[in-house]
Protein backbone atom coordinates (compact mmCIF):
# COMPACT_ATOMS: atom_id res chain seq x y z
CA UNK A 1 0.00 0.00 0.00
CA UNK A 2 2.91 2.32 0.74
CA UNK A 3 4.27 1.68 -2.74
CA UNK A 4 0.92 2.51 -4.36
CA UNK A 5 0.74 5.78 -2.42
CA UNK A 6 4.33 6.54 -3.39
CA UNK A 7 3.45 5.92 -7.02
CA UNK A 8 0.56 8.39 -6.88
CA UNK A 9 2.51 11.06 -5.02
CA UNK A 10 5.51 10.64 -7.30
CA UNK A 11 3.20 11.01 -10.28
CA UNK A 12 1.97 14.30 -8.89
CA UNK A 13 5.58 15.49 -8.64
CA UNK A 14 5.42 16.42 -4.98
CA UNK A 15 8.17 16.21 -2.36
CA UNK A 16 7.79 16.75 1.39
CA UNK A 17 10.01 18.74 3.72
CA UNK A 18 10.59 19.80 7.32
CA UNK A 19 12.33 22.52 9.32
CA UNK A 20 15.81 21.07 8.66
CA UNK A 21 15.31 21.13 4.86
CA UNK A 22 14.11 17.52 4.87
CA UNK A 23 11.25 15.41 6.10
CA UNK A 24 11.64 11.61 6.25
CA UNK A 25 14.76 12.02 4.16
CA UNK A 26 13.10 13.96 1.32
CA UNK A 27 14.67 17.27 0.37
CA UNK A 28 12.72 20.48 0.07
CA UNK A 29 10.99 21.36 -3.18
CA UNK A 30 12.86 24.11 -4.98
CA UNK A 31 11.14 27.02 -6.70
CA UNK A 32 12.27 28.67 -9.94
CA UNK A 33 14.81 30.84 -8.12
CA UNK A 34 16.45 27.82 -6.50
CA UNK A 35 15.09 28.64 -3.05
CA UNK A 36 13.32 26.06 -0.95
CA UNK A 37 9.55 26.43 -0.74
CA UNK A 38 8.12 27.06 2.70
CA UNK A 39 6.72 24.20 4.75
CA UNK A 40 3.09 25.51 4.57
CA UNK A 41 3.36 25.70 0.78
CA UNK A 42 4.71 22.15 0.62
CA UNK A 43 1.86 20.95 2.84
CA UNK A 44 -0.57 22.57 0.39
CA UNK A 45 1.17 20.79 -2.49
CA UNK A 46 1.06 17.48 -0.63
CA UNK A 47 -2.64 17.81 0.18
CA UNK A 48 -3.30 18.70 -3.46
CA UNK A 49 -1.46 15.55 -4.54
CA UNK A 50 -3.48 13.46 -2.09
CA UNK A 51 -6.74 14.81 -3.55
CA UNK A 52 -5.58 13.47 -6.93
CA UNK A 53 -4.90 10.02 -5.48
CA UNK A 54 -8.51 8.69 -5.80
CA UNK A 55 -8.73 9.88 -9.42
CA UNK A 56 -5.37 8.28 -10.23
CA UNK A 57 -6.36 4.99 -8.63
CA UNK A 58 -9.75 4.92 -10.34
CA UNK A 59 -8.75 6.04 -13.85
CA UNK A 60 -5.09 5.19 -14.42
CA UNK A 61 -5.10 1.67 -12.98
CA UNK A 62 -6.98 -1.56 -13.84
CA UNK A 63 -9.63 -0.42 -11.34
CA UNK A 64 -11.58 1.27 -14.13
CA UNK A 65 -12.08 -1.83 -16.26
CA UNK A 66 -12.67 -4.17 -13.32
CA UNK A 67 -15.23 -1.92 -11.59
CA UNK A 68 -17.25 -1.35 -14.76
CA UNK A 69 -17.30 -5.07 -15.63
CA UNK A 70 -18.38 -6.04 -12.11
CA UNK A 71 -21.26 -3.55 -12.24
CA UNK A 72 -22.27 -4.93 -15.64
CA UNK A 73 -22.24 -8.40 -14.11
CA UNK A 74 -24.52 -7.35 -11.28
CA UNK A 75 -26.95 -5.78 -13.73
CA UNK A 76 -26.90 -8.95 -15.87
CA UNK A 77 -27.67 -11.11 -12.84
CA UNK A 78 -30.55 -8.82 -11.91
CA UNK A 79 -29.69 -8.94 -8.21
CA UNK A 80 -30.09 -5.16 -7.86
CA UNK A 81 -27.86 -4.30 -4.87
CA UNK A 82 -26.22 -7.67 -4.21
CA UNK A 83 -23.25 -7.58 -4.03
CA UNK A 84 -23.27 -4.05 -2.66
CA UNK A 85 -21.26 -1.20 -4.16
CA UNK A 86 -18.80 -1.38 -1.28
CA UNK A 87 -18.07 -5.04 -1.98
CA UNK A 88 -17.62 -4.50 -5.71
CA UNK A 89 -15.38 -1.46 -5.19
CA UNK A 90 -13.32 -3.34 -2.59
CA UNK A 91 -12.87 -6.34 -4.89
CA UNK A 92 -11.93 -4.07 -7.80
CA UNK A 93 -9.41 -2.23 -5.61
CA UNK A 94 -7.65 -5.39 -4.41
CA UNK A 95 -7.53 -6.84 -7.93
CA UNK A 96 -6.14 -3.53 -9.21
CA UNK A 97 -3.39 -3.55 -6.58
CA UNK A 98 -2.52 -7.09 -7.63
CA UNK A 99 -2.15 -6.11 -11.29
CA UNK A 100 -0.42 -2.77 -10.73
CA UNK A 101 2.06 -4.10 -8.14
CA UNK A 102 4.98 -4.66 -10.59
CA UNK A 103 4.66 -1.09 -11.89
CA UNK A 104 4.38 0.29 -8.34
CA UNK A 105 7.49 -1.66 -7.28
CA UNK A 106 9.39 -0.30 -10.28
CA UNK A 107 8.43 3.30 -9.52
CA UNK A 108 9.10 2.85 -5.82
CA UNK A 109 12.64 1.53 -6.28
CA UNK A 110 13.63 3.79 -9.18
CA UNK A 111 12.08 7.07 -8.08
CA UNK A 112 10.69 7.14 -4.54
CA UNK A 113 13.57 5.45 -2.68
CA UNK A 114 16.31 7.64 -4.24
CA UNK A 115 14.17 10.74 -3.61
CA UNK A 116 13.55 9.70 -0.01
CA UNK A 117 17.28 9.14 0.51
CA UNK A 118 18.12 12.54 -0.97
CA UNK A 119 20.02 11.02 -3.91
CA UNK A 120 17.94 12.72 -6.60
CA UNK A 121 15.73 15.78 -6.85
CA UNK A 122 11.96 15.83 -7.28
CA UNK A 123 12.25 16.55 -11.02
CA UNK A 124 14.68 13.65 -11.45
CA UNK A 125 12.31 11.41 -9.50
CA UNK A 126 9.52 12.41 -11.87
CA UNK A 127 11.72 11.51 -14.84
CA UNK A 128 12.48 8.11 -13.28
CA UNK A 129 8.83 7.41 -12.42
CA UNK A 130 7.35 8.36 -15.79
CA UNK A 131 8.75 5.55 -18.05
CA UNK A 132 7.24 2.59 -16.10
CA UNK A 133 3.88 4.36 -15.91
CA UNK A 134 3.98 5.18 -19.63
CA UNK A 135 4.89 1.59 -20.49
CA UNK A 136 1.87 0.30 -18.57
CA UNK A 137 -0.53 2.83 -20.09
CA UNK A 138 0.79 2.29 -23.62
CA UNK A 139 0.18 -1.44 -23.31
CA UNK A 140 -3.59 -0.92 -23.04
CA UNK A 141 -4.21 2.43 -24.74
CA UNK A 142 -5.39 2.07 -28.33
CA UNK A 143 -3.43 3.86 -31.02
CA UNK A 144 -6.67 5.42 -32.33
CA UNK A 145 -7.45 6.95 -28.93
CA UNK A 146 -3.89 8.22 -28.48
CA UNK A 147 -4.01 9.86 -31.89
CA UNK A 148 -7.34 11.50 -31.02
CA UNK A 149 -5.98 13.22 -27.91
CA UNK A 150 -2.75 14.20 -29.64
CA UNK A 151 -4.86 16.01 -32.24
CA UNK A 152 -7.15 17.54 -29.62
CA UNK A 153 -4.19 18.86 -27.64
CA UNK A 154 -2.43 20.08 -30.82
CA UNK A 155 0.72 18.26 -29.72
CA UNK A 156 3.47 17.35 -32.20
CA UNK A 157 3.43 13.81 -33.52
CA UNK A 158 5.70 11.63 -31.36
CA UNK A 159 8.62 9.89 -33.07
CA UNK A 160 8.07 6.75 -30.98
CA UNK A 161 5.46 5.52 -28.47
CA UNK A 162 7.56 6.48 -25.46
CA UNK A 163 7.50 10.11 -26.62
CA UNK A 164 3.73 10.39 -26.13
CA UNK A 165 2.95 12.95 -23.45
CA UNK A 166 1.08 11.81 -20.35
CA UNK A 167 -1.47 14.57 -20.96
CA UNK A 168 -2.58 12.68 -24.09
CA UNK A 169 -1.78 9.16 -22.94
CA UNK A 170 -3.83 9.28 -19.70
CA UNK A 171 -7.22 10.13 -21.27
CA UNK A 172 -6.50 7.74 -24.15
CA UNK A 173 -5.98 4.95 -21.61
CA UNK A 174 -9.26 5.81 -19.88
CA UNK A 175 -11.14 5.77 -23.18
CA UNK A 176 -9.59 2.45 -24.21
CA UNK A 177 -10.38 0.85 -20.86
CA UNK A 178 -13.99 2.00 -21.05
CA UNK A 179 -14.35 0.40 -24.47
CA UNK A 180 -12.77 -2.85 -23.26
CA UNK A 181 -15.02 -2.89 -20.19
CA UNK A 182 -18.17 -2.36 -22.25
CA UNK A 183 -17.14 -5.13 -24.65
CA UNK A 184 -16.67 -7.56 -21.77
CA UNK A 185 -19.92 -6.41 -20.19
CA UNK A 186 -21.83 -7.05 -23.42
CA UNK A 187 -20.47 -10.60 -23.58
CA UNK A 188 -21.45 -11.18 -19.95
CA UNK A 189 -25.00 -10.06 -20.65
CA UNK A 190 -25.65 -12.58 -23.45
CA UNK A 191 -26.18 -15.84 -21.49
CA UNK A 192 -28.38 -14.11 -18.91
CA UNK A 193 -30.32 -12.37 -21.67
CA UNK A 194 -31.09 -15.75 -23.22
CA UNK A 195 -32.45 -16.97 -19.88
CA UNK A 196 -34.64 -13.86 -19.62
CA UNK A 197 -36.02 -14.42 -23.13
CA UNK A 198 -36.76 -18.12 -22.51
CA UNK A 199 -38.44 -17.46 -19.16
CA UNK A 200 -40.48 -14.56 -20.59
CA UNK A 201 -41.66 -16.73 -23.49
CA UNK A 202 -42.71 -19.55 -21.16
CA UNK A 203 -44.52 -17.32 -18.67
CA UNK A 204 -46.43 -15.55 -21.43
CA UNK A 205 -47.36 -18.83 -23.16
CA UNK A 206 -48.81 -20.31 -19.94
CA UNK A 207 -50.62 -17.09 -19.09
CA UNK A 208 -48.60 -16.27 -15.96
CA UNK A 209 -48.95 -12.51 -16.07
CA UNK A 210 -49.24 -11.87 -12.34
CA UNK A 211 -45.51 -12.41 -11.76
CA UNK A 212 -42.93 -10.35 -13.68
CA UNK A 213 -40.64 -12.55 -15.84
CA UNK A 214 -37.59 -10.85 -14.30
CA UNK A 215 -38.48 -12.22 -10.85
CA UNK A 216 -38.92 -15.73 -12.26
CA UNK A 217 -35.64 -15.69 -14.21
CA UNK A 218 -33.52 -14.23 -11.38
CA UNK A 219 -33.13 -17.53 -9.43
CA UNK A 220 -32.22 -19.38 -12.64
CA UNK A 221 -29.55 -16.82 -13.52
CA UNK A 222 -28.06 -16.97 -10.03
CA UNK A 223 -28.16 -20.78 -10.13
CA UNK A 224 -26.39 -20.85 -13.50
CA UNK A 225 -23.76 -18.40 -12.25
CA UNK A 226 -23.10 -20.52 -9.15
CA UNK A 227 -22.98 -23.82 -11.06
CA UNK A 228 -20.32 -22.58 -13.50
CA UNK A 229 -18.32 -20.98 -10.64
CA UNK A 230 -18.92 -17.57 -12.18
CA UNK A 231 -16.89 -15.46 -9.78
CA UNK A 232 -13.79 -17.53 -10.41
CA UNK A 233 -14.29 -17.33 -14.18
CA UNK A 234 -15.01 -13.60 -14.28
CA UNK A 235 -12.24 -12.52 -11.89
CA UNK A 236 -9.71 -14.90 -13.45
CA UNK A 237 -10.52 -13.69 -16.97
CA UNK A 238 -10.37 -10.05 -15.89
CA UNK A 239 -6.95 -10.35 -14.25
CA UNK A 240 -5.55 -12.45 -17.13
CA UNK A 241 -6.71 -9.83 -19.62
CA UNK A 242 -4.03 -7.49 -18.23
CA UNK A 243 -1.25 -10.03 -18.78
CA UNK A 244 -2.17 -11.13 -22.31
Amino acid sequence: MKKIAALAIAAAGVAMAGPDDSLWGVTLVQNKNGNALSVPMQIVLLLTALTLLPAILMCLTPFLRIAVVLHFLRQALGTQTAPSNQVLVGLALFLSLLVIQPVANDVYHKAWEPLENGQISASEAWDQATPPVKTFLLKFAREKDIQLFIELSHSPQPAKPSDVELSALAPAYVLSELKAAFQIGAVLFLPFLIIDIVVASITVSVGMVQLPPVMVSAPFKVLLFVLVDGWNLVVGSLVRSFYS
